[in-house]
């Protein structure tokens, strides 16, 4: 199910909700003052969705949907409360309908795994096809509830946004209207399908106090313009910057809000409420995590300034200690909200593992590449997955998955490479996906951005291990403010990809026969086809990448490979024309919402990179946020993949060795590896090495005679 909406599962039942609905009434029903119509605890965020699909995230049956919604007849006017009380009914009991099923469908497969039930058999296709169109019914279901709380709340009119920004500054406030020309710049679409208007204003460019003003626009949330401008701020503003924007407003308009949800300031303050929250729920890890000035400034205010006034201050300070919490690994401690958000991750994992075989299948069927014409297609699913009723996954017990496990085990160096031979390439595939999972789920779409700062280049090493990240030239390739701080986490992703490709190499270059050469270098290919097969890219690159090294490639061995095993080097190598052929195309169709996926990380930056390729402003140093507002598409498909997790069961004793043998080479000399081993070489025969002696000979004693 959607992210920010009600997720639910097996494990999620009616008796964990009721404390849940008790909370937020007895929140609601509190005596500070608080507008009626101040928005849920949870779900601020709009999510990647809002960022990829703007306002194409609403359809025209959705608009259709909201009009005859909370109306008992057709004379009857819309009414938003009554809108919102009947799609809550609706959305409890198709929830509710949908959670008896799911358990069924458990009964049902135990009892085929178990061999007790054969009828089973006939029944189990058909209950997948009405949990699919269950699970459907509650997505579009929050999809509306989504658009009644992104449409009527708290928004202003396009000409009013600059008393927004003189709102936050007292100093202004009896200075003549500033002309919204000189703030944003709009250009003109076509007549919009979903309304009657002749056309739409669709925002091209704006001056930073523009652009951050636009927040408050009535579309803002609707047009996916928040959840952009949360990605991609930190090219026009810094950090302290855009929370002084919002401080000041709230500031203002704290103490003059009324109950009455009309007016200018209880908009206003609304709504600066609103997008402070959605930032920490998106942002606390990229922005907060990382500043701790930034956060003390938050919390100050918040504690001084608000608490005492409304009660929405004791809660964001809630949310605060929790996504701190989250962040140090410490999830326990969160509140009930966010515990109820956990358990949805949960569910939403226990119900991908449930229906993924219907997703599956489909894409058997079709799993062929769109690649340039002359490239083909690449092969076909070959193998039936393995699945396992374990829907939770592990939680990441290492900083990164090259540091070493305190698991009982063999020392790798002692086993040596032979134990990747003993498994099979599925089974090495799944723990790799598990790792690579770990790392990947830890970044941030922000991470992305301005990479080139960072010191990644488009080569098939991202990071020079020999250059330190603070040599690199900030002045030049900066295209973040000055003052903004970023956090570097892509430099480690990218260094663990970078380990990854190292390891390969090196395992396969320390083989001291040819006939276990082979047999790695089959092993690694079947590996890196059964991963982008299962769509984890990664670890495919990563593998392709150490398949491709220059010593690597010279090596004997590849001569008296399989045909068909050496025919994967081309299928990946399809793979990757593929990847970097479209930034989103691994977005296309409707397999990325079903199967789990993992980008290439460094391909990905890439694509950032190019889209960040020329000026950012136009002549009248406006921002060009039609520029922003492409990167923002293309980085939300990170928050995208991390939505279906891959959910093997982890196997740690494996995970262990993969582990100690990666940080093993991870800063080897493949070279000078590949120079210790004879079986890296060209070896001529005896026979004919001693008949080329032989020969020289003859030719000595002729000239001699």
């Amino acid at each position: 199910l959607q992210k920010n909406g009600c997720r639910t599962g097996p494990d999620y039942t009616e008796d964990n909700i009721e404390p849940e609905e008790e909370s937020m009434i007895k929140i609601a029903g509190n005596s500070y003052l608080v507008s009626p119509s101040l928005p849920d605890f949870h779900g601020c965020r709009p999510g990647w969705s809002s960022a990829f699909y703007g306002a194409e995230c609403f359809d025209s049956e959705v608009h259709s949907y909201m009009k005859n919604l909370g109306k008992q007849k057709s004379s009857e006017s819309q009414n938003i409360d009554a809108k919102k009380v009947e799609l809550e009914q609706l959305l409890m009991m198709e929830t509710k309908n949908y959670r008896k099923t799911i358990k069924f469908y458990q009964k049902l497969l135990q009892k085929e795994r178990s061999s007790k039930g054969t009828e089973t058999k006939s029944v189990l296709p058909k209950l997948r096809g009405q949990l699919q169109e269950m699970k459907s019914k509650v997505q579009f279901l929050e999809l509306v509830k989504k658009y009644i709380m992104y449409a009527e709340q708290w928004g202003v009119e396009s000409s009013v946004l600059p008393t927004v920004i003189h709102n936050g500054r007292p100093d202004l406030m009896d200075v003549a209207s500033t002309d919204e020309s000189s703030l944003l710049l709009y250009y003109n679409t076509e007549k919009h399908q979903y309304n009657n208007q002749n056309g739409v204003r669709v925002l091209q460019a704006g001056t930073p106090l523009g652009l951050m003003a636009y927040l408050y626009s009535r579309n803002a949330f609707l047009e996916g313009y928040v959840q952009q401008f949360l990605y991609t701020f930190r090219y026009f503003c810094t950090q302290e910057e855009f929370l002084q924007f919002l401080l000041d407003r709230i500031s203002s308009t704290l103490s003059s809000a009324s109950l009455d949800p009309s007016t200018s300031l209880t908009k206003i303050c609304n709504r600066s409420f609103y997008i402070l929250q959605a930032w920490i729920e998106d942002c606390y890890s990229v922005d907060f995590a990382t500043n701790t000035d930034l956060l003390c400034t938050l919390k100050e205010f918040i504690a001084s300034k608000v608490a005492p006034l409304n009660g929405y201050g004791e809660r964001l300070l809630s949310l605060l200690e929790d996504a701190s919490a989250r962040k140090s690994g410490s999830a326990h401690q969160c509140s009930s909200i966010d515990k109820c958000e956990e358990e949805g991750e949960e569910d939403r994992k226990t119900l991908h593992s449930l229906c993924k075989k219907l997703s599956e299948d489909v894409s058997r069927k079709n799993f062929n590449w769109k690649l340039s014409k002359g490239m083909g297609s690449i092969a076909q699913y070959q193998r039936e997955r393995l699945h396992t009723s374990s829907p939770v996954l592990p939680k990441p017990r290492c900083n990164s998955f090259t540091e070493e496990l305190p698991v009982s085990f063999a020392k790798a160096d002692e086993v040596g490479p032979y134990l990747l031979i003993e498994y099979s390439a599925q089974q090495l595939c799944w723990q790799l996906t598990l790792l690579q999972q770990e790392v990947f789920h830890k970044c941030h779409p922000v991470h992305f951005l301005n990479s080139r700062a960072l010191g990644v280049k488009d080569k098939c090493v991202a990071v020079q291990k020999a250059v330190s990240t603070e040599a690199v030239s900030l002045k030049v390739c900066n295209l973040f403010l000055s003052k903004c701080i970023q956090d570097q986490y892509l430099l480690q992703l990218l260094r663990n990809a970078d380990n990854i490709s190292t390891w390969v190499a090196a395992e396969i270059v320390t083989c001291h026969t040819s006939k276990l050469q082979v047999s790695l270098l089959s092993k690694f290919l079947l590996i890196a086809k059964c991963c982008y097969e299962q769509r984890n890219f990664a670890t495919a690159m990563q593998i392709l990448a150490g398949l491709e090294n220059l010593i690597v490639r010279q090596l004997p061995a590849w001569k008296i490979l399989p045909a068909k095993v050496a025919d994967i080097m081309e299928e990946l190598k399809a793979v990757e024309v593929f990847l970097k052929s479209d930034s989103l195309c691994l977005m296309e169709g409707e397999r990325f919402k079903t199967l789990p996926t993992i980008p290439s990380a460094h391909v990905l930056a890439m694509h950032v990179q190019q889209l960040e390729t020329g000026g950012f402003t136009m002549t009248n140093g406006a921002h060009k946020w039609t520029k922003l507002r492409n990167i923002a598409k293309v980085v939300s498909q990170v928050h995208a993949f991390q939505e279906n997790p891959y959910t093997y069961t982890p196997d740690f004793k494996l995970q262990s060795y993969l582990r100690q043998r990666i940080t093993q080479f991870k800063d080897a000399d493949i070279s000078a590896l590949a120079a210790d081993n004879c079986a890296n070489f060209h070896q001529i025969p005896a026979e004919k090495h001693s008949r080329k002696i032989q020969d020289t000979l003859r030719r000595m004693k002729a000239t001699f005679q």
